[in-house]
């Protein structure tokens, strides 16, 4: 017999996932244990477990695996055979429609495109204290992209509005914005993206106390401190309007003791999702729970309280670092929305998480 643990392990699901196969009457355990309700798999059940983890990771609808599973051993495979035709048909039709539908907004794009015409960045030059631009750079540069089909989310968003200076990453499973005060740029917005490498040499330069000038002038932006400078070309890309972004429905907030929480996480139960991440890998989820008196729970394997919010474990532990404080606010709303981590002290500094469809 195989443990759910071993099964989980051979199979490619996850427990959580074997424990909602069950109680679907997917694939049911051989025999459960009356006294632990510890669940036991016969080794011929490994087969129709990996056959599960496949026809998931296709898409196939529940409902249909049923029937799979059920006429898999059989000698007539006529049903089997079917119901895999009927799935692929049902995939060519999905990618058809969906080709059709980003034709169409690849058109309506074009249309936007032609009669825009973008004039460069206007030349700027602001004053900033260094240890507000060297903390800015540090609550973001984390979630700055790295996916080279994407190149506009490769660097850190530098934007200048109205006396102050938003700075601000994504890559699209987790966004941070900070800011940082500017003079000299009260009376016009400006905006560039400074590539990750020329972020991490200027925030090189923003050692001392004193204040720095920040120059855009076009496609050039560059940053200078007493004698020395980093400068060099801004990423020739539109990044997405990330005002529209950070407003998120009311969640439930709880402060938290950010060392003891990292260590509850770095330490806590973690899940694996069936969705993979910007590495390709199925990453390791930590689930999120406020409860009724204000504090924030690491849901355990097997508890299906649907309140839960999953999100990447490493993503949470950056985000958690970069907040750079000793107590930190986590705002938690519905499963599907991202949850935020912010400053006490600052709630212009934040940062966002995407949640993760758990595999249940």
């Amino acid at each position: 017999m195989r443990s759910i643990g071993e099964m989980a392990r051979d199979s490619g699901l996850s427990v959580s996932a074997l424990r909602f196969y069950d109680r679907g009457g997917v694939l049911v355990p051989a025999w459960v244990d009356p006294v632990s309700g510890y669940r036991w798999y016969d080794p011929e059940q490994l087969d129709e477990a990996r056959l599960l983890a496949r026809l998931r990771r296709a898409g196939m609808p529940l409902a249909d695996i049923r029937l799979m599973l059920a006429g898999w051993s059989s000698a007539d495979t006529g049903l089997v055979r079917r119901l895999f035709q009927a799935h692929v048909r049902r995939l060519e039709a999905g990618l058809s429609d969906a080709r059709s539908e980003f034709s169409t907004l690849r058109a309506l794009l074009e249309r936007r495109e032609k009669p825009m015409s973008l004039p460069r960045t206007a030349a700027a030059r602001l004053t900033v204290s260094a240890p507000e631009l060297a903390a800015a750079l540090d609550a973001v540069r984390f979630a700055a992209g790295t996916d080279p089909e994407l190149p506009m989310l490769g660097g850190v968003l530098f934007d200048a509005d109205g006396g102050t200076l938003h700075v601000v990453a994504t890559d699209r499973y987790r966004m941070a914005v900070a800011h940082a005060d500017a003079d000299g740029h009260a009376d016009s917005h400006a905006q560039v993206i400074v590539p990750s490498p020329l972020a991490d040499a200027m925030r090189a330069l923003l050692s001392g106390e004193e204040h720095v000038q920040l120059a855009v002038d076009g496609d050039r932006v560059t940053l200078e401190t007493g004698d020395r400078q980093a400068a060099g070309q801004c990423l020739d890309h539109d990044f997405p309007d990330y005002r529209r972004l950070v407003h998120l429905p009311a969640g439930r907030r709880a402060l938290v003791d950010a060392a003891a929480f990292q260590e509850a996480v770095r330490t806590g139960p973690v899940r694996t999702s069936d969705v993979h991440g910007p590495d390709g890998k199925a990453p390791e989820l930590s689930v999120l729970k406020v409860t009724a008196d204000g504090t924030v729970t690491l849901g355990e394997d097997g508890d299906d309280d649907q309140d839960q919010v999953a999100v990447n474990r490493e993503f949470l532990l950056h985000a958690l670092a970069a907040g750079a404080r000793d107590r930190l606010i986590l705002e938690i709303g519905a499963p599907t929305a991202p949850i935020a981590i912010r400053r006490p002290d600052d709630e212009n500094t934040f940062s966002m998480l995407m949640p993760v469809r758990l595999d249940t």
